[in-house]
């Protein structure tokens, strides 16, 4: 399917609109690729967070969750690879100075010939940068971009700078008395949030009396200093990960990695998006410490795009650890072993890793919402933007909507305010018609609005309206808590 620009771009100006996102500083024009959650915003990545929480550690009987703290040993990085590995190769056009991340300024002129129905040559320049990247080979790009006359956005020019690695960690200093120039005080802003976990691991074993296998569970900041960082929130400089480390025995790695990447995709379906909206891309070129590795895509409006990724980590991680720490990150496994008859012993466990990026799962399930619809007749023109959010991720569960401020109507409301507000998220509206209203809700995405007219007052009774179908229906004011609670 073709990348639906227009609705992406629909899709930015609805959650600035109506409360969900807002650049951050905007007053002061903005901070490139840094966004701020706004009231709908928030409470919508909260629910997504409470579902991924609890399906992660309430449902299961071998998972517990922590929260790391950001600021971590600096050894921590040089251990897990981040000071030396984590980097970019970078291009500068010397006109504009404007810097590139090579692969992604080679992948935006590969979409454009795309568009331009060169399928074959933009397929031809994409595996030659794969094949160039995997070996390194930055004279080889560069060459690459210049054959190709690959220019820079801004200046139009193709004079560019030879490439070099760029290291996307934020680095910051550590104390009260401390120099740029100390490098003992230098800490860094975590890229992601598993190295946390790892240097718990024993921790959590021992205090958890955790048996393998286990797993531990974390949502938290992660920051990268991106270069190219753009498409709204698919890729920020500051974002939220939900990762999860499953520790196992050695050799029982492949088992474990089917069945995660089996689970987080029910996960995911769960949410009732259609089947065909997903699909995996299992990894060719490995990390050097993977011996299995996929992603699950989603099809955004920008098509198809990682949304988690299952990784197979091998003891690479612990290992490092026990190394750069001289402390042990060994499990002792008394479970018997069936090929000796003795207990398995010690050993340090392999990991398998579950990542998703809350951000990217909030662009995707807003993606997935948003819906323009054309609901004129021959009477009369008419349409609607409605979020068609799955309830229990919805922001606003119930609308509760007196049709006139007077005549005691909204008194009842307030009564209906007050039994269903401990439950799950109400709003309170009386301004402007009762269409209107309705309309702004099925923008924010709310699954019900009641509202109470003349006939409640006789009959305790008040009409219910359904978000996506906008069918009607009379129901007594004491069944509307359990209507909201059954969707959930």
């Amino acid at each position: 399917m073709a990348n639906d620009t227009n609705k992406f771009q629909a899709i930015i100006s609805h959650c600035k609109e109506y409360g969900f996102i807002f650049p951050s500083s905007e007053i002061y024009d903005g901070l490139q690729a840094v966004y701020d959650y706004g009231q709908m915003g928030s409470e919508l990545k909260k629910n997504i967070k409470d579902y991924w929480w609890k399906s992660m550690t309430q449902l299961q009987d071998n998972i517990v969750g922590i929260d790391a703290a950001i600021f971590m040993h600096p050894t921590t990085w040089k251990a897990s690879g981040h000071v030396d590995n984590f980097n970019d190769p970078m291009i500068d056009n010397k006109d504009s100075k404007k810097r590139y991340r090579v692969d992604h300024l080679i992948e935006g002129y590969a979409e454009m010939l795309k568009a331009e129905n060169q399928m074959q040559k933009a397929d031809g320049l994409l595996a030659s940068m794969d094949a160039l990247l995997a070996k390194d080979d930055f004279e080889g790009l560069k060459k690459l971009i210049e054959d190709n006359k690959i220019s820079c956005a801004i200046s139009g020019t193709c004079n560019w700078t030879d490439i070099r690695q760029f290291n996307l960690m934020f680095s910051t200093e550590f104390g009260s008395t401390v120099s740029s120039d100390d490098e003992d005080n230098k800490v860094y802003l975590r890229p992601e949030t598993a190295q946390g976990i790892f240097v718990n691991f024993l921790n959590v074993q021992k205090t958890g009396r955790m048996k393998i296998p286990f797993g531990i569970a974390q949502i938290g900041k992660a920051f990268r200093n991106e270069i190219v960082a753009r498409q709204f929130i698919f890729r920020m400089r500051e974002f939220e990960q939900m990762e999860m480390q499953f520790f196992i025995r050695p050799g029982t790695q492949k088992e474990w990695y089917e069945f995660w990447k089996t689970e987080r995709l029910k996960w995911h379906q769960s949410l009732g998006i259609p089947a065909e909206k997903y699909r995996y891309h299992d990894h060719v070129k490995l990390a050097h410490y993977a011996d299995a590795a996929c992603d699950i895509e989603f099809e955004f409006p920008i098509g198809f795009k990682e949304l988690e990724g299952i990784h197979s980590r091998t003891d690479f991680d612990l290992k490092q650890h026990q190394e750069y720490s001289k402390k042990k990150q060994q499990y002792f496994d008394n479970d018997t072993d069936p090929a000796t008859g003795k207990p398995f012993g010690n050993y340090i466990p392999y990991v398998i890793e579950t990542s998703i990026g809350l951000d990217r799962m909030f662009l995707a399930v807003i993606s997935q919402a948003y819906e323009e619809q054309d609901l004129s007749t021959a009477e009369k023109q008419d349409s609607r933007v409605v979020l068609k959010f799955p309830p229990k991720l919805a922001p606003i569960k119930l609308a509760v909507l007196p049709l006139t401020k007077k005549d005691g109507l909204p008194e009842i409301a307030a009564l209906i305010m007050k039994d269903c507000k401990p439950h799950f998220r109400c709003f309170y509206e009386e301004k402007d018609s009762i269409g209107k209203r309705y309309r702004r809700m099925d923008a924010l995405g709310t699954p019900f609005c009641v509202t109470v007219d003349h006939q409640s007052k006789e009959d305790n009774t008040v009409t219910i309206r359904h978000r996506d179908s906008m069918e009607q229906e009379r129901v007594p004011v004491d069944k509307i808590k359990d209507i909201v609670l059954a969707s959930l």
